[in-house]
């Protein structure tokens, strides 16, 4: 009898690992979807490492008689440079030691490797930033130029284990004096570089590189496709109060397509992630048909932001983990997922909506966050720098399919959703598997149409 039962019980075991089995294989199997149910891509599955020994000949900035000896460079850094560019590329190596220099401008087939140890630091003096035509705050106008400037080329890389530092403080500083003076003076009015900017290019990857300090913007990227951001550390001033690096986002998303950010790590004095892509009353003119309004010139250049994923990330403080607008006018499938918030940021999703802008934020999906924020969710109206330049009416924005699932939060407000029907409409929503811990657990799904709610656990 003992015999018989022992058989049994092998063969139930062998049935039940067997299942077990299939069941592993179904999960698998199944496809990596983005939240309008088209697949993601194997691109976005692969972080294969830059390797310094296939990107061309090495230009080290010692060998060229560049030195770490406090003086600004950009002119020898810059021929440098173009050397490698007109002998058909090769990477301009920064080693130990820090190395000064303004704004630079990297040419198709050039390459930046920073050894560890070594710091490319920008100036903290404007005019060593050129003015040309760019991209900024929703806009196309003409403005400073970053520290590190690439546009309109094809695989260009940044990689290495040192760091490229903005010197930000004394335009933090200079903001703050400014403001003071004058409360309304915007971003662009103290003049201030970005630390990097990425435009018109393709097949771009930034990898293992510290990025600090910057003045303003660290990472923009704009109107560019395939961009990979792996394992970087991007970190402004957060202390005392006269030093923090105001509008340091660490990402800039501006007109993109088929961006993965992994594994790095946020703390900054603004959005860590900010989708934006335009601004202004008639914003979506690359889209609708506005017969007989002349569109305005700074419009030009605005566009949708589509297919971006954001996983495996560590956050510090951040005012906003993904944040959409205050310049965005079409977001599509974007995913942040495996977030782990180890310092209190303000707002986990937060969705700007610009009573003088027509947005489209749609297929969004928030899953498996664990940390502290202010607000789980934050949907309100934005109104800085307000303008609807002469329109009657307010146009009209919509955010759609938004999904928040699989979190486990601390939070002093779960839903800070405010409800303004004339300027924007909230529909199908998703929120399940949720715990937060919250201060304010008021939870109103009747402001949204559509709203699915279940295992949402309010303590």
């Amino acid at each position: 009898m003992n015999k018989v039962l022992k058989v049994l019980a092998i063969t139930a075991f062998s049935a039940i690992f067997a299942l077990q089995q299939v069941y592993a294989a179904k999960k698998n199997t199944q496809k990596d979807t983005f939240p309008d149910g088209t697949e993601v891509p194997e691109w976005f599955h692969k972080t294969d490492a830059v390797k310094l020994n296939e990107l061309g000949k090495q230009y080290k900035l010692t060998d060229y008689g560049i030195f770490a000896d406090g003086r600004v460079h950009t002119t020898e850094i810059q021929a440098l440079i173009n050397k490698a560019a007109q002998n058909g590329g090769g990477v301009i190596v920064v080693p130990q030691g820090i190395y000064k220099t303004g704004g630079l401008v990297f040419k198709q087939g050039t390459h930046l490797y920073i050894e560890d140890g070594g710091v490319l630091m920008g100036s903290d003096f404007i005019g060593d930033y050129p003015l040309g035509k760019t991209r900024i705050e929703g806009e196309t106008c003409t403005y400073f130029g970053a520290l590190i400037n690439a546009d309109g080329l094809d695989g260009f890389t940044i990689s290495g284990k040192g760091i490229i530092d903005g010197n930000g403080l004394k335009y933090h500083q200079q903001f703050r004096l400014r403001r003071k003076w004058n409360p309304a003076c915007t971003n662009k009015d103290e003049q201030r570089p970005r630390l990097i900017y990425i435009s018109n290019c393709k097949n771009v990857q930034i990898e293992n590189v510290k990025l600090q300090n910057s003045a303003f913007w660290t990472t923009h990227i704009y109107n560019s496709e395939n961009i990979k951001l792996l394992g970087l550390r991007i970190y402004s001033l957060d202390k005392p109060d006269s030093s923090k690096g105001p509008s340091t986002d660490a990402i800039d998303l501006d007109v993109v397509k088929n961006v993965l950010v992994k594994n790095c790590y946020m703390s900054v004095n603004d959005d860590a992630v900010a989708i934006k892509g335009g601004k202004g009353p008639y914003a979506d003119a690359f889209e609708t048909k506005y017969e007989g309004i002349e569109i305005p010139a700074e419009n030009e250049g605005n566009g949708i932001n589509i297919n971006i994923i954001i996983e495996d990330c560590e956050y510090g403080f951040c005012h906003g983990c993904l944040t959409l607008g205050s310049e965005s006018v079409h977001s599509r499938n974007i995913i942040l997922r495996r977030i782990n918030i180890s310092s209190k940021a303000n707002n986990l999703l937060w969705l700007k909506m610009r009573p003088d802008t027509p947005q489209l934020y749609e297929y969004i999906t928030v899953e498996d966050i664990k940390g502290s924020v202010e607000n789980f969710i934050l949907i309100a109206p934005w109104t800085q720098f307000y303008d609807l330049k002469g329109r009657k009416d307010n146009p009209m924005s919509f955010s759609d399919h938004i999904t928040m699932r699989k979190c486990d939060v601390d939070c002093d407000v779960f839903f800070n959703v405010k409800q303004q029907k004339e300027v924007y409409y909230l529909s199908n929503f998703i929120f399940e598997d949720i715990t937060a811990r919250a201060k304010d657990k008021e939870f109103h799904p009747d402001i949204v149409e559509g709203f699915i709610y279940k295992n949402i656990n309010l303590k």
